[in-house]
């Protein structure tokens, strides 16, 4: 039996804690189905291009099926599968144009950053003198962090459910998808990156003891070593494990987000196919 979400003819727009305490709840109801699926989509990494497509497709399957549980509308694997099996490729490619495009971003943003903290810090030597050294180069580097992190967040809430509408939406492609996402978050931008933010402390304590502690141990370890080859493993499974713990998270948390920014825009009057039913491998 789904879990009470709200009824959706009452549902209002969300502050950015009802946000991410609903895909927790989401995660944790359906914590077995989804965990299963994280685990499939990880595995399919392994395998180039195409099992890179079939982890995209995953990713938006379990955006999907948050989804339709929050609007009383709730599908099984294999029925809401055959929907997104369809449109594989396509999951691919929204995943690589949202990826290449946030590439670019950085570097734009990396120049930026670097030309107006090297001003910043030339007219702080001027002012200060050489005494105002430190304190140039120190104030440069935390403006260029600052203008990466805000300039990266603002892109990537852009972009956040970009898979959504391909996974969720009729008569769309992966270039609609990422257009569809970059209309709905467009009045929401500052928001989405709180509850991004947010949803990263979260995260952060089970990706800090899964993924960057481990990473800690190789420094100071010899590569080549048998001692270095067996940390990097545990390191590697470290990192495989929180992919996949983490990984339902985000995909609810972007399904409730999608779901909101069509109530605040658009309304609900959504209505999902009855697909036939087709197993998932």
């Amino acid at each position: 039996m789904s879990e009470n979400f709200g009824s959706p003819s009452q549902i209002q727009p969300l502050s950015i804690g009802n946000v991410v305490s609903a895909a927790v709840r989401l995660y944790r109801s359906h914590l077995k189905s989804y965990l299963n699926l994280a685990a499939i989509a990880h595995l399919w990494v392994l395998v180039p291009i195409y099992g890179w497509a079939k982890y995209a497709a995953i990713s938006g399957l379990i955006s999907r099926l948050a989804f339709g549980e929050l609007i009383y509308q709730p599908e099984s694997v294999q029925a809401a599968s055959s929907h997104v099996n369809l449109r594989l490729w396509s999951f691919l490619r929204i995943g690589f144009q949202v990826g290449i495009s946030l590439l670019v971003v950085y570097f734009g943003l990396a120049i930026v950053g670097g030309i107006v903290g090297v001003l910043l810090g030339v007219v702080l030597r001027i002012i200060l003198g050489t005494t105002g050294v430190v304190i140039a180069t120190t104030l440069a580097i935390i403006l260029m962090v600052v203008i990466l992190l805000l300039g990266l967040t603002w892109f990537y809430s852009r972009w956040i459910v970009a898979e959504v509408p391909l996974a969720v939406e009729e008569n769309i492609n992966g270039g609609e998808s990422v257009a569809r996402s970059w209309e709905l978050t467009k009045a929401s931008v500052f928001r989405i990156q709180g509850i991004v933010l947010v949803a990263f402390i979260v995260t952060l304590p089970l990706l800090f003891v899964l993924n960057y502690i481990p990473s800690l141990f190789l420094i100071g370890l010899e590569p080549g070593s048998a001692i270095y080859s067996i940390v990097y493993l545990i390191s590697w499974i470290g990192s495989l494990i929180g992919g996949v713990l983490v990984m339902p998270f985000w995909q609810a948390l972007k399904a409730v987000l999608y779901l909101d920014l069509r109530t605040r825009r658009e309304g609900l009057g959504l209505q999902l196919r009855e697909p036939p039913s087709q197993d998932f491998r």
